[in-house]
C-alpha cells in the first residue's frame, strides 16, 4: 500500500478488541491474529528493543503494511480469526494441511417414511445423523447392511403423496423393499423398522442379532437352506461390524482426543473420534509449524479444525492446557448449541488414551516424514518450480486457472475453467461456459467469449465487495466470492495463439496477471511452456511437467464432460445440417465417404467435390464453414 508509514499508524492504533492482518509488498496477507488490545499487540512486533525469534524477525521484515478490525467481544474475533486464516492461510500462520470433511449416517426421521442415506454435512433438519466417521466404505457397508435386513427404501418419492404412482422398483422384487411406494406395508409397520434400525445405529447389535438368528434356524428347518444362508452372512457383517466398535469408556460420552507430535516446522496432530463411549476411528493431520510456539500448535489446530466441522462433541481431551481454553470452548459451545468442555487430564483413564494418542502420532511423523514430502514436491513444490520456470515472483498461496473448448466440428461449443490450488484442484471453484456469441468451429472466438465473461464477471464481485461495509458479518458473507478470486497465473491448452488471445482480454479489462500456454508435439504431447513469446522447456520427468501435465487433462475432461451431456440432450443433430445447402443426402454422402468430421474438415475443395451428389458450390460451402474465424 502506498504512502503507508508504519510508525504514523502503529500510533493511531486503537485500545480496542479486534484482529489485525499483516501485509507484504505484494499486498498479500501473510499474517493474522487476535488481540485483546489492538494498540499494545500490534506494536510489540516493530520494537526494537523486545527480544524475538528468528520466525518473527523474518515475518516483520515483510510486513509493508498492517489492518485491523474492531470487534465488539472477544469471541466476535475468534471467529473472525478462525474464518479470516481459513480464507487467505498466511504463510505465517500454524496451519493444518488436511482438509478434511466426514461422512454421516442420515435417517430422514423428518419423512413419513424416512430412508437412510450418506451426509456430508450436519443440518440443523429433523433428521437424525450418526458418525462422523473416518472409513467412507465402512458407511457404506452400513447402509446397505440396514437396507438389507430392514428393507428400507432408497428412492427418492414423496411419500404418502406418491403412493401407487407407478410401478415397484426391482428391489421390491429381490426382496430389498417392502415397497412402500405402493402401499404394500402400512407407515406404522414401516416405522417400526425405523425405530430398529435407529438402535442399531446407537450400538445395540444384539438384538438385530437374536432375530437374525432366530430366522436363520426357522429357514434350516424348513430345508430353505438358501435363506439360512443369506442370515448367516448378515449375522456374520454384523458380528464384524460390532468387532469395530471398541468400549473405551463407560460414560457413553461423544469425545475427540487430540494429541501431537512435533519436529522442526512440521507436527502430526491424532484425533480419536469416539462416539457414545465407542471408539469409530481415528485419524491424524498434518500441520505446519510457522511463528507460533510449540505449545500453541493444539491452539491454532482446534481453532481451524473445529470452525470447517459441522459435528463438535460435548467432551474434548487435550494433550496440553490451551491458551485460549475458555474462549474457544465458548465459542465451540455456541456452534454444538451446548456447552463443550476442553480438559487437561493428568490421571486415570483419560490420560491414557491422551498418552495412546501421542504414541500414534509419534509413529506417523516418523514413518510419513517422506511421504508427506513426496506430496509436498508433487503439489506446492511442482507449482514452485514453475513460478521459477516462469521468472513470476514466488507467492504463499498458488492459484492457477486452465482453460479449454470442447465442440464436434463448432456445435455445441463449450468451455471450461478449472482451478488449481498449491498443486491441487480445488472443484468448488470450476467453471462451465455455454458459448452463446459465437457460430461454428472458431476455438479462439470462443476462448475470447469465456475469458471476458470469466473477468468482468470477477470485477464486478470485486466491486461489490469494495463498496461495501467492511462489518464483519459482511466480510464473512464475502468469502464465498469466487470469481473475484483471480488467479496468480493462467494457463492456456495451446500455444501462442491461446496466449494471444487471453492476453488480449486481460489487456482490454485493465488485468495484469501472468498467462503461459502448454504447448504440445506431434503426438499431441505437451513438451513446452510459452511465455512472454519464449518457448521453455520442460523436463518432462519432474514433478511440475507430471502438474502441467494433470493440469491439461483436467481442463480437458472437464470441457468433453459438459459438452457430451449438452450433445446428448441434442442426440442427432450433426454439424453438417448447419451448412446452407447441405442436405441429408449430401450429409449422408460426406459421412460415407470421408467417416468422421475431422477427415471432412480437414479436406480441401477439389476432396469435398469428389463426393458423389456434391458439386464445387457445395463443396466450397463445406470448405468455408469449416474455416471461419480462423
Amino acid at each position: 500500500m502506498q504512502n503507508f508509514n508504519i510508525e504514523e499508524e502503529l500510533k493511531k492504533l486503537p485500545s480496542s478488541l479486534g484482529v489485525y492482518l499483516m501485509h507484504n509488498v505484494s499486498e498479500e496477507i501473510i499474517y493474522i491474529g487476535k488481540a485483546i488490545s489492538l494498540k499494545n499487540r500490534v506494536r510489540q512486533y516493530f520494537q526494537s528493543s523486545r527480544k524475538r525469534t528468528p520466525k518473527i524477525e523474518q515475518m516483520v521484515s515483510h510486513i509493508s503494511y498492517f489492518e485491523y478490525i474492531v470487534t465488539d467481544s472477544e469471541l466476535e474475533a475468534l471467529i473472525l480469526e478462525c474464518n479470516l486464516i481459513k480464507e487467505h492461510r498466511p504463510k505465517y500462520n500454524t496451519m493444518l494441511k488436511d482438509d478434511k470433511t466426514y461422512p454421516y449416517i442420515k435417517v430422514t426421521t423428518g419423512e413419513d417414511y424416512p430412508r437412510i442415506l450418506i451426509a456430508r454435512q450436519m443440518k440443523k433438519d429433523k433428521s437424525k445423523y450418526f458418525g462422523p466417521y473416518v472409513n467412507g466404505g465402512a458407511v457404506k457397508s452400513t447402509i446397505e447392511l440396514l437396507r438389507r435386513i430392514y428393507r428400507i427404501r432408497t428412492c427418492n418419492r414423496s411419500l404418502p403423496k406418491e403412493i401407487g404412482n407407478g410401478r415397484a422398483c426391482l428391489n421390491y422384487h429381490i426382496k430389498q423393499c417392502d415397497a412402500p411406494c405402493m402401499g404394500y406395508i402400512s407407515k406404522e409397520d414401516y416405522q417400526k423398522k425405523i425405530e430398529q434400525t435407529l438402535k442399531f445405529l446407537n450400538g445395540n447389535y444384539e438384538e438385530v442379532t437374536k432375530m437374525l438368528e432366530q430366522k436363520m434356524y426357522e429357514a434350516s428347518a424348513d430345508m430353505n437352506f438358501e435363506a439360512a444362508a443369506e442370515y448367516r452372512d448378515l449375522i456374520a457383517d454384523i458380528k464384524a461390524l460390532a468387532q469395530k466398535q471398541k468400549i473405551t469408556s463407560g460414560e457413553g460420552l461423544d469425545r475427540d482426543v487430540i494429541a501431537y507430535a512435533a519436529d522442526g516446522n512440521d507436527a502430526v496432530v491424532q484425533v480419536f473420534f469416539i462416539r457414545e463411549g465407542k471408539l469409530l476411528g481415528r485419524e491424524h493431520f498434518f500441520v505446519n509449524i510457522a511463528l507460533e510456539e510449540e505449545g500453541d500448535i493444539l491452539t491454532s489446530f482446534i481453532k481451524q479444525y473445529y470452525s470447517g466441522t459441522p459435528f463438535i462433541p460435548k467432551e474434548i481431551l487435550v494433550s496440553q492446557e490451551l491458551r485460549e481454553a475458555d474462549i474457544i470452548a465458548e465459542y465451540l459451545s455456541g456452534r454444538r448449541g451446548s456447552k463443550v468442555s476442553i480438559l487437561n487430564p493428568k490421571k486415570g483413564q483419560k490420560e491414557k488414551m491422551i498418552e495412546l494418542a501421542q504414541k500414534n502420532a509419534k509413529m506417523v511423523l516418523d514413518i510419513d516424514r517422506d511421504k508427506v514430502k513426496r506430496e509436498e514436491a508433487r503439489t506446492t513444490g511442482a507449482v514452485r518450480d514453475i513460478f521459477e520456470l516462469l521468472g513470476i515472483e514466488s507467492h504463499n498461496k498458488y492459484r492457477i486457472e486452465a482453460y479449454d473448448i470442447s465442440n464436434t466440428a463448432g456445435f455445441q461449443s463449450v468451455g471450461s475453467m478449472i482451478v488449481y490450488e498449491n498443486g491441487k484442484p480445488k472443484k468448488n471453484d470450476y467453471r462451465k461456459f455455454k458459448i452463446q456469441t459465437v457460430e461454428g468451429p472458431n476455438d479462439y472466438g470462443s476462448m475470447y467469449e469465456v475469458l471476458t465473461r470469466r473477468f468482468t464477471h470477477g470485477l464486478s464481485e470485486k466491486k461489490q465487495k469494495d463498496n461495501s461495509s467492511k462489518s464483519t458479518k459482511e466480510r464473512e458473507e464475502n468469502l464465498t466470492d469466487r470469481f473475484s478470486r483471480f488467479p496468480d497465473l493462467i494457463m492456456m491448452d495451446g500455444g501462442l495463439g491461446q496466449v494471444n488471445i487471453a492476453l488480449q482480454v486481460l489487456d482490454e479489462l485493465k488485468i495484469h496477471i501472468p498467462v503461459c500456454g502448454m504447448v504440445k508435439d506431434d503426438r499431441h504431447r505437451t513438451r513446452a511452456l510459452v511465455y512472454n513469446r519464449e518457448e521453455l522447456p520442460i523436463d518432462t520427468h519432474s514433478e511440475s511437467f507430471r502438474l502441467i501435465t494433470r493440469i491439461q487433462d483436467e481442463a480437458h475432461r472437464f470441457a468433453i464432460e459438459y459438452h457430451k451431456s449438452l450433445r446428448g440432450k441434442t442426440q442427432v443433430h450433426s454439424i453438417l445440417d448447419d451448412i446452407e445447402s447441405i442436405g441429408p443426402a449430401r450429409r449422408k454422402a460426406l459421412m460415407k465417404y470421408f467417416s468422421d468430421i475431422a477427415k471432412i474438415k480437414e479436406a480441401s475443395v477439389e476432396e469435398l467435390a469428389q463426393v458423389p451428389s456434391m458439386n464445387e458450390a457445395s463443396a466450397r460451402k463445406v470448405y468455408e464453414f469449416f474455416r471461419k474465424g480462423l
